[in-house]
């Protein structure tokens, strides 16, 4: 039997997991990091944090005796998207990362927005926004122009962590579709964007498909890991390429509801002339020649981290929510919105910010449980009208995926909210999975993506929207 592993880049972890050819998850291992803030706005990482966690946690499963190192074929990757990791000519970072939930680039992005005009959506198919790469280029060669005048290169997160796995250097197209500097009518970097912000195209890495062998491991990480340097180490992709990979969403029968520390409402496009104005964001697929649509709540998850560390320190996250179930759709008027770092759609607004609203002496700490999930979810709601009015899209079946596919309260609210059949995976690994499916797929071992998604993904259940309900929140 032979494996692979598939590597998930997160922001506050990396999680590998250890794949066999059947699917079966055989190994697990995570290792957190921290995030720094150095001021108000600012979100930086240390990228050799990145290589020692998924190191150590390859060495986890390795040192486990599961597998045999020689019976591991391929490893891929998902990556945090956006990040900006700028390089000399040693390969060596020559400052932290400036991380995607970074906003001080507000004053870059209206510059870009300015100097681009009609390409970024004509071309560039997204608005100009703080967390996507360009506007962190900008800011750096603004603010610490000596720094960028070493630059050689600029990667990604999981990009950069392939470098240091294999040496080389490149970059695959769906996390490039993040940046703000691929033309989506060419599927090249954007000449147009070097010219008009006098960046050195030569920074710009090699485009490569996600299931693209970009090399095998180093000898000295083959020694670490545990690894053989025949390891073949493929392209990989962004987070939500990967997570709609690790989801099944490889046709547009299906979308996803990816709930995290953010939110993403994920819609399946099989072509770049699809044409939503840049009301929401529009990516390439990890599976080659696709693409997706996507909006984004950026606070989702953290919303209710924030709402439990604030108000209930003291309970787990199974008792905070072990009664919303109890308590009346639409909360008894008690409304949410999880704007507290800002929202980027609908609104792509870093100042706008949260609020409950409709308070009174009924309320207990349950129906403000259940208001944040709500509002968590009338916020993706946003995104899926975009596309269903803007895109024309009949989406009746929707994947859920993270944080919200863990509590059956929240499904049910999610098919309510979003009227639409809401499907939980049976083995819910999100982009690791995604990231596996990548390394199956480079080597070979199904012949389509179709073929792949039959073996590694099962449906566990279905939630089916309950009209009273909907009607409840149709008019909230």
């Amino acid at each position: 039997m032979k494996y692979v592993l598939g590597v998930d880049l997160g922001t506050s972890a990396v999680k590998v997991i250890l794949v066999n050819q059947n699917g079966e998850i055989k190994g697990e291992a995570t290792r957190e990091y921290p995030l720094s803030h150095p001021a108000p706005g600012f979100s930086e990482q240390n990228a050799e944090d990145w290589v020692t966690g998924s190191i150590e946690s390859i060495k986890e499963i390795i040192d486990s005796g599961v597998v045999n190192a020689a019976d591991i074929e391929g490893l891929s990757f998902s990556g945090q998207m956006h990040g900006l990791v700028l390089i000399d000519e040693s390969g060596t970072p020559l400052r932290p990362a400036i991380l995607w939930n970074d906003v001080r680039t507000t004053p870059q992005c209206v510059r870009i927005t300015e100097t681009m005009g009609a390409e970024l959506t004509d071309k560039l198919k997204n608005k100009a926004l703080e967390g996507f790469t360009l506007p962190k280029i900008l800011w750096v060669q603004e603010h610490e122009p000596e720094i960028f005048a070493k630059a050689t290169s600029f990667l990604l997160p999981k990009d950069y962590l392939r470098y240091r796995l294999t040496g080389v250097i490149d970059m695959d197209y769906s996390d490039a579709a993040g940046t703000l500097m691929l033309d989506f009518t060419t599927n090249a970097w954007s000449t147009s964007v070097c010219n008009k912000f006098n960046i050195d195209p030569s920074i710009c890495p090699p485009l490569v498909g996600s299931i693209h062998m970009s090399g095998t491991l180093l000898p000295e990480i083959a020694a670490e890991t545990g690894l053989t340097v025949d390891t073949k180490i493929f392209g990989g992709g962004a987070d939500n390429a990967c997570g709609a990979l690790g989801a099944g969403i490889i046709n547009s029968e299906v979308a996803m509801c990816s709930i995290g520390t953010s939110g993403v409402f994920v819609s399946y496009e099989d072509s770049a002339t699809a044409d939503y104005g840049a009301a929401v964001q529009f990516h390439s697929h990890a599976k080659p020649d696709a693409f997706y649509s996507m909006g984004c709540t950026l606070a989702a998850g953290h919303s209710l981290n924030w709402f439990k560390s604030t108000f209930a320190a003291d309970k787990s996250f199974g008792e905070l929510l072990a009664n919303v179930g109890g308590i009346k759709p639409g909360s008894n008027g008690l409304l949410f919105t999880p704007y507290i770092v800002g929202e980027r759609t609908p609104y792509a607004d870093a100042l706008i910010r949260g609020s409950f609203i409709g308070m009174d002496t009924t309320h207990t700490l349950d129906h403000f449980a259940r208001a944040v999930l709500e509002g968590i979810t009338y916020s993706l709601r946003d995104s899926l009208e975009l596309m269903r009015t803007v895109g024309n899209k009949e989406i009746s079946k929707i994947v859920s995926i993270g944080g919200g596919a863990k509590n059956e309260d929240w499904l049910q609210m999610q098919a309510d909210i979003f009227n639409a059949t809401i499907i939980k995976l049976t083995s819910e690994q999100g982009p690791a999975l995604g990231s596996a499916i990548i390394a199956a797929m480079g080597c070979e071992w199904f012949d389509s993506f179709e073929a792949c998604k039959e073996v590694f993904i099962g449906y566990e259940k279905e939630f089916q929207p309950i009209p009273e309900n909907v009607a409840v929140y149709e008019e909230a």
